[in-house]
């Protein structure tokens, strides 16, 4: 494990703190909910869904949470703003965590910050996510709503290149702290197999020069790869998914975008193991100063 030079800024939302040296703070765990196609949606435009079996879901998640002490929080994603909404007053009724907003529309996810101001949970939102592509509406939604804590997406078109996705933290970190953003977590993007490494190698650059809390959705490395399956068969799927899952971890990273939140049986087992070590390991300074 490493400890890295710049002071680790850690960040208190809802009462779950984020961030930190490797072995100090237990891995968030993000399981996504309501997503494209997600079973338990019956309507994704109107949000129309499987009450008892989101419920069920989320406790779980809260369960494993509990047992390993890893933080379980919940990425909502929502195709549109009324789908969201109703999304959002069912998980903030359900947990008391944090929870982040997802969408791939930025009009979806501009109304969802309007909403979570006006029903006064901002101070439970993490917004997911920004990156150099994010338009100025979006922006200045954020800004316009006091929205304090937000998810760079280091994404670049090099997707195999660490140094791109450190000079992206580098450029847009300081423009986020100017809309009045006080909490930026950095998710080092992972799109495919062979962009695990890059990411992995950014958070430890990351971590190591800025402080801020990193992250990944690393199961996209498996989700986007047939290889795996076309190979070994469909229940390799789950051993390379756990492996990519941790990898982050193990090079330091302070949060974790498993994937659907039925996952949650064998991601926070096998992440719990990596902290409890690292724990032990923090407390007797076996580590790599960086």
């Amino acid at each position: 494990m490493f400890l890295f030079q710049a002071e680790q800024k850690k960040y208190e939302i809802a009462g779950v703190k984020i961030g930190g040296q490797p072995g100090e703070v237990p891995t968030t765990l993000v399981g996504s909910i309501f997503y494209s196609r997600h079973k338990i949606v019956h309507d994704e435009r109107a949000g129309i869904f499987d009450k008892e079996a989101a419920d069920a879901l989320i406790k779980k998640q809260a369960e494993l949470g509990d047992k390993t002490g890893n933080p379980a929080l919940l990425d909502i994603v929502g195709s549109t703003p009324e789908a969201i909404k109703k999304y959002i007053d069912f998980v903030a009724a359900a947990s008391e965590k944090p929870f982040l907003i997802d969408s791939p529309s930025a009009d979806v996810k501009i109304a969802a910050v309007e909403y979570v101001k006006e029903a006064g949970l901002q101070d439970r939102m993490i917004y997911n996510s920004v990156s150099i592509e994010t338009k100025d509406a979006e922006l200045d939604a954020l800004k316009k709503n006091g929205t304090q804590a937000v998810i760079l997406l280091a994404y670049t078109k090099k997707i195999t290149s660490s140094t791109e996705r450190v000079a992206v933290v580098e450029r847009f970190a300081p423009q986020l702290a100017n809309l009045g953003v006080s909490k930026i977590f950095v998710d080092t993007f992972v799109m495919d197999v062979p962009s695990l490494t890059p990411s992995g190698k950014a958070a430890i650059e990351i971590k190591n020069r800025f402080g801020l809390p990193c992250g990944s959705a690393a199961h996209n490395a498996i989700s986007t790869w047939s290889g795996v399956k076309n190979l070994f068969g469909k229940d390799a799927v789950k051993s390379a998914d756990i492996v990519a899952n941790l990898m982050p971890v193990i090079l330091g990273s302070d949060f974790l975008l498993y994937g659907p939140v039925e996952d949650s049986a064998y991601v926070f087992p096998a992440v719990y193991t990596i902290d409890t070590s690292y724990r032990y390991a923090y407390r007797m300074k076996e580590y790599i100063t960086l």
